[in-house]
């Protein structure tokens, strides 16, 4: 059996010792980040049954789980390069967001009847130089938003994960011309240490 590196010990060691990891893997859930979205629905009610959704940065599919459960009877758009775990009436796309042949395929599952949420669970691969990592991050939160332009529903809501950092307030005063209520919350279940915050905006303005 090969050997583990340090890097992958210490991940180990610390999904162990992680609650919230550990609660994932005992209730069944495909990771952690199912209790985010679900800390992060319970403060502000964004998912509801018949909910038109798209989902980016959807693997493993720990959201794509919470979404399925509480938007019964709705559509699901679930996009990510890697494989996601989802349900039969998902809609997956292997792809990265934003790229030509990932939009035409939205285009297509869209149609005319617009989206009433959009989700991104998407971050940056981490290159350690911070400045890199969050202009990357940000690049990332601006593709959600072009989704939001192209497919939000006026009176829908975006959810996106950023990181705190240069570019960040700039963005979220943006975002406050085009919806209605803009907050940034840190669900329970977010690591103490990390960076990443949440931008939930509610009421678009098409």
């Amino acid at each position: 059996m090969a050997r583990r590196s340090k890097s992958s010990n210490r991940w180990v060691k610390r999904q162990e010792r992680d609650y919230f990891a550990r609660q994932a893997k005992e209730q069944g859930h495909v990771s952690r980040a199912h209790y985010k979205l679900q800390q992060i629905h319970e403060r502000f009610r964004i998912l509801k049954p018949r909910a038109r959704v798209l989902e980016l940065g959807a693997a493993p599919g720990g959201w794509t789980n919470y979404i399925e459960e509480t938007c019964s009877k709705g559509m699901l758009i679930a996009v990510d390069p890697l494989p996601v775990t989802a349900g039969a009436e998902t809609a997956v796309i292997e792809g990265l967001a934003g790229d030509v042949a990932v939009v035409e395929q939205i285009d297509e599952l869209v149609g005319d009847d617009l989206l009433d949420l959009v989700l991104s669970d998407m971050a940056p691969n981490i290159s350690g130089v911070r400045a890199v990592d969050q202009a990357r991050s940000m690049d990332l939160a601006d593709v959600a938003l072009e989704a939001c332009e192209r497919w939000l529903k006026s009176g829908g809501a975006l959810v996106v994960k950023a990181f705190q950092g240069e570019g960040l307030d700039e963005w979220v005063a943006e975002l406050r011309a085009r919806f209605k209520k803009v907050s940034m919350t840190k669900p329970k279940a977010s690591r103490s240490e990390s960076r990443e915050v949440f931008v939930v905006a509610i009421g678009y303005r098409r």
